[in-house]
């Protein structure tokens, strides 16, 4: 099999994730069909109260100053304004929830809803659908007397917007698509991964983006598979994984220099010693696999029969072109 490191994971968004999809001298609209949409098994939680920002600070790997209030700007003090930031605030944060131990709970992506820094920070956390009601009672467990809501948004729906291999620069036509629904904005983990689009369940993305057409999710899943980028407890099983084995870094999904959080000091003392002994790799075959796929946690031998520990620890995800796994570097 081909393991493909470097080559697969895309170099990290800027603090912020701004930017959007590259832009591209000379680009026309995508032709029709170009872009598509794929329906997403996500859920989205609303965090919305004086003091959210400072709660979620508290539980996520990431700095969610950066979303509020722009790269570089110093945190306020209690009840003032934020110094101007360097960088304009992002729509969208990837992120991670962690247990006491330093392992990954939960993969998430904030968004922010509201508009200026006067407003009560008013926010939109995705999470794998499957685990809604873990996260839940895993922010009230926090949540103690901060002032703080936290509900469910059921009526509302997310989606992945790709745009095609020869669609050419799209990002200004999203750019002007995004008032028209609650929030569209680039992928914060990756260019290579779109747009995400959160709009009532009742509507239709087409309506919202210019030529476009409904996808097949499981060829989102494929090109996610591709790039490296896990997603959801399926590839990232709660309480196993550690955030820098799953490419936070490589995600900008984890500060450094935020200070403490839930399961902060295993992480940091991980990015400090250097020592990452697995990370989470796309992996092709040369040959088609067997009629049902590999079963997760199968073990991987070589041609003579042996164990493959320098490059086996689980098979989490497979299809029949590409899989993910956790592949051990130590040789």
């Amino acid at each position: 099999m081909l393991v493909r490191a470097g080559l697969c994971l895309r170099p990290p968004l800027r603090p912020g994730g701004g930017g959007g999809l590259r832009r591209l001298s000379g680009a026309h609209a995508p032709p029709p069909a170009a872009v598509r949409c794929f329906p997403l098994s996500r859920a989205l939680l609303r965090v919305q109260g004086p003091e959210a920002a400072t709660f979620l600070q508290g539980l996520v790997t990431n700095d969610v100053a950066r979303l509020l209030w722009g790269g570089g700007a110093a945190r306020p003090p209690e009840g003032g304004a934020p110094s101007p930031p360097l960088l304009p605030p992002a729509r969208a944060q990837y992120t991670h929830a962690l247990n006491v131990q330093g392992r990954c709970l939960y993969d998430l992506i904030l968004y922010r809803l509201h508009q200026s820094q006067e407003e009560e920070p008013n926010i939109l956390l995705e999470c794998d659908y499957s685990v809604l009601d873990s996260v839940q009672k895993h922010l009230k467990l926090y949540k103690i007397r901060r002032k703080v809501n936290i509900a469910p948004c059921l009526d509302l729906s997310l989606w992945a917007i790709i745009p095609g291999e020869e669609s050419g620069d799209i990002s200004s036509i999203l750019d002007k698509c995004a008032h028209k629904t609650l929030v569209l904005t680039p992928d914060p983990r990756a260019e290579v991964m779109g747009w995400r689009l959160i709009m009532n369940k009742e509507g239709n993305p087409q309506e919202i983006v210019p030529g476009s057409h409904i996808g097949d999710v499981s060829d989102y899943h494929r090109h996610r598979y591709k790039q490296g980028i896990a997603e959801g407890v399926k590839d990232i099983p709660p309480g196993i994984a550690l955030p820098l084995e799953s490419n936070l870094a490589y995600m900008n999904g984890i500060s450094f220099t935020k200070g403490c959080y839930i399961g902060q000091e295993l992480t940091a003392r991980t990015h400090h010693t250097g020592v990452i002994r697995k990370r989470l790799l796309p992996v092709q075959f040369s040959a088609p696999l067997l009629l049902g796929g590999i079963p997760e946690g199968a073990e991987i031998l070589t041609d003579s029969g042996k164990s493959a520990e320098s490059a086996y620890l689980s098979v989490i995800v497979s299809s029949c072109e590409s899989i993910c796994s956790r592949i051990s570097s130590q040789r």
